[in-house]
């Protein structure tokens, strides 16, 4: 459900990508440069809990801040749907920031 709800809303529209979990249940998520720390907050605002930011790195240290696991643990299918929508909603709506925020630095040099 959660790879399917990827695909439907953000394939194709550069903001992000992501590995289905083969044997596992992790699916990693590779978000925009310089936007994994915001969107994991963001959802975190909307009530949504996720491992933190650059979680498989050492440390939690993820050089390019893009990286997030996301690992649910025990959810019913009802809140795994609800908190995945969430999800995407976060990425958008940070990845749409980062785009205007790049516009504004390209266009003020």
């Amino acid at each position: 459900m959660i790879i399917d709800t990827f695909e439907r809303e953000l394939a194709g529209r550069d903001a992000g990508s992501w590995v289905a979990p083969k044997g596992g249940y992790f699916i990693s998520f590779e978000a925009a440069e310089g936007c994994a720390k915001a969107i994991v907050a963001k959802a975190k605002e909307a009530g949504v809990t996720m491992t933190p930011a650059g979680a498989p790195y050492p440390y939690g240290k993820d050089p390019k801040d893009s990286t997030i696991r996301i690992a649910p643990s025990f959810p019913t299918l009802e809140e795994l749907k609800m908190a995945t929508d969430i999800f995407v909603t976060c990425v958008k709506l940070v990845t749409i920031d980062k785009v205007l925020e790049s516009r504004q630095d390209a266009g003020s040099q």
